[in-house]
């Protein structure tokens, strides 16, 4: 049975009721697909927040203790996610990016995922349960905590879309979908139903911040399809804009963001 992968951002996560009503998305998700995999970013401003305490500390902090800091906005989310999910009944465990077998080059702030073992992930949807991951974070070779700068969470979901083999990736935001404009800046704009992805990657390029360019690159590399929709409005008329391409699905070697690097090959590739 295919696996679903669920991003929610930081606008999902404004205040601590927040987490109850993301919880009901889920659940709803769930009754409908066995193998449901979260990606979550801190809470609003909470990364912000991290960096302007650093900085108040040491003028330019040390990036590997930066890393240290900074990750610890997902992790709240993560926990607070899972237990809003066990309120209701709903059997649910969290991960840190390190947990979920996110490894990464040794790049602190800016690092780039080398490859994805997701060993734990894989055996707690064989026991039923939803899994939450801490966005934005892996593990070095090194073996040190590290963050894929901003946007990374959109990085992750992705790059655990192509490891689990997902059927799709939804990208839950604060606006119905992407759209050609600034919606905030242009009146009356209605979202696009569907783009290619290099039409939503140009899109990106020119500004517009619904989704991190590596991680249009990487679904695109790894044909996985997007969807990106709105937290606020789900279920009313427009559902969000498709990402994705009219090629046939190729799933026979896993690309990740090293380029030299491919996971899971064929012994003749």
């Amino acid at each position: 049975m295919e696996t679903l992968v669920l991003k929610f951002g930081g606008a999902a996560f404004s205040k601590a009721v927040d987490f109850a009503s993301i919880a009901d998305i889920i659940i709803e998700h769930k009754k409908h697909t066995k193998n449901v995999v979260i990606v979550v970013s801190a809470m609003k401003d909470m990364t912000t927040a991290l960096i302007e305490l650093s900085k108040s500390v040491h003028p330019s902090p040390p990036k590997r203790e930066q890393d240290m800091l900074v990750s610890v906005g997902e992790r709240i989310s993560m926990s607070l996610l899972a237990m809003a999910l066990h309120v209701k009944g709903v059997n649910a465990v969290s991960f840190t990016g390190s947990q979920s077998g996110i490894i990464t080059n040794t790049d602190h702030a800016s690092a780039l995922i080398q490859d994805v073992k997701p060993y734990r992930i894989q055996e707690e949807l064989v026991r039923g349960n939803v899994v939450i991951v801490a966005g934005f974070q892996g593990m070095s070779v090194d073996k040190e905590i590290t963050t894929l700068g901003r946007g990374g969470s959109d990085t992750t979901a992705v790059a655990l879309g192509v490891a689990l083999d997902a059927g799709e990736v939804i990208f839950y935001k604060d606006v119905l979908g992407v759209y050609k404009k600034d919606p905030k800046e242009y009146a009356n704009l209605m979202p696009i139903s569907y783009l290619h992805y290099i039409d939503a990657l140009a899109i990106v390029r020119t500004g517009a911040q619904i989704l991190h360019s590596r991680a249009l690159v990487l679904a695109e590399k790894n044909h996985i399809p997007l969807l990106v929709t709105s937290f606020k409005t789900r279920g009313e008329g427009f559902s969000g804009t498709q990402i994705g391409s009219s090629m046939q699905r190729d799933v026979q070697c896993k690309y990740y963001e090293l380029q030299s690097v491919k996971v899971a090959c064929p012994a003749s590739h």
